[in-house]
């Protein structure tokens, strides 16, 4: 039997709705407490979803929500020059999906009201008080909210992460700046692929949209971190002149950017990874989502990953008369996995921008590389992952 009847959730991103309505599944009440004014649509761009993400959706009963508005991309490739590396499909997973986060954000709120999630906006935690029968969390507008646990999914500038470990590692920045947007061109892309284009002076992607389109999105190399914030502030037009002279000598990565209007760019800031985390919990507290692990955005599984935390630390919850047995247990099954793959993305991070040596090289290696077992067993491994949800822990 539970040891816990209610949880406060602080974050209404993508792991703070996800954890809220897996406990409510798990008969254990919870309510979401989230810092913006209301559902948090409108932040970020769009972001890719993996076969093991939406299976876990799906044992909450979201998948096909998120399914219906994200775009399937049966196949992938590398790009190099003029040079197409084709990526061999893994046998058996579903495809890749891109899904806009604000779609994501308001499918995921949308479903988890449904399920009788309780949503508070404009609460912004400034403390924790716990005693041994519970923990009260305390809000910037002097209201609180009272629980059996309290679970922070407050993404990776987490204050919860902060509270639990006051020389917890803060996210470390990519050396990388995100953009990306939407252009209609005269150079042909491929149908229903992801191209992962390694341009010139700095690593791009894009993909057709059904509309006529392409998508697209940039990592650019910077020595300077800006917060999404900032980097707004400088402007679209600034940016987008710096893009263009980033990957003017790439194709159609030149014509994407200069085929980009000011309203249909996307600016995103500095790209973050979170190094291993000590301590996931704390007492009556514990993290989830990016605020204890957030992967390189190459990896294409951050999302996937938090959604697979939210369940997990859910069923742990459920199945554990004892709180530190279900949060010692949650972080047993969870950290050897979001280590590995954090790991493989920062690796990919050290590609992104190639010496003219690698460039001449990577057309030879990397048929070789995909085509190894290994690297199949890996991918394998990531995306065919599968929660038992109905297995006891």
């Amino acid at each position: 039997m539970s040891a816990v009847n209610s949880a406060i959730v602080i974050g209404g991103g993508i792991a703070g709705p996800v954890v809220a309505t897996a406990l409510h599944r798990a008969g254990i009440a919870a309510s979401v407490y989230e810092a913006y004014p209301g559902p948090a649509y409108n932040i970020g761009s769009g972001l890719g979803f993996a076969s093991n993400g939406l299976a876990a959706l799906d044992i909450i009963g979201a998948g096909d929500a998120v399914r219906d508005v994200a775009l399937a991309l049966p196949a992938s490739q590398i790009a190099i020059g003029d040079k197409l590396i084709t990526v061999p499909a893994l046998p058996g997973a579903e495809p890749l999906r891109i899904v806009d986060r604000s779609d994501l954000h308001r499918v995921l709120h949308d479903h988890a009201a449904a399920s009788g999630v309780g949503f508070h906006y404009s609460k912004r935690l400034v403390g924790v008080d716990e005693t041994a029968d519970g923990v009260t969390a305390v809000f910037d507008d002097g209201s609180s909210a009272t629980g059996d646990i309290l679970i922070g999914a407050d993404g990776v500038k987490s204050t919860v992460r902060r509270i639990i470990d006051p020389t917890a590692p803060d996210a470390d920045f990519t050396g990388m700046l995100g953009f990306g947007g939407y252009a209609r061109i005269s150079t042909p892309v491929t149908p229903d692929t992801m191209t992962f284009a390694f341009g010139r002076n700095a690593y791009y992607l894009y993909w057709p949209l059904p509309d006529g389109r392409v998508a697209w999105g940039a990592n650019l190399p910077s020595k300077q971190y800006l917060t999404l914030t900032e980097a707004r502030d400088r402007g679209a037009a600034q940016w987008l002149s710096v893009l263009r002279d980033t990957y003017a000598a790439d194709s159609p990565g030149a014509e994407l950017v200069a085929d980009t209007a000011p309203e249909d760019f996307e600016i995103t800031g500095g790209l973050h990874i979170m190094p291993p985390v000590p301590h996931w919990s704390r007492g009556r507290l514990v993290l989830v989502g990016d605020a204890v692990h957030a992967p390189s955005n190459s990896t294409g599984q951050g999302a996937s990953l938090a959604i697979e935390s939210a369940i997990e630390l859910a069923r742990c919850l459920r199945d554990f008369d004892s709180v530190p047995t279900a949060l010692g247990s949650y972080e047993l099954i969870r950290r050897p996995r979001v280590e590995a793959i954090a790991a493989r993305g920062a690796k990919i991070n050290s590609t992104k921008t190639l010496g003219p040596v690698m460039r001449r090289l990577m057309p030879l290696v990397m048929p070789r590389f995909f085509g190894s077992k290994k690297l199949q067993a890996q991918m394998a491994g990531e995306q065919n992952y599968r929660i038992d949800w109905a297995a006891s822990v």
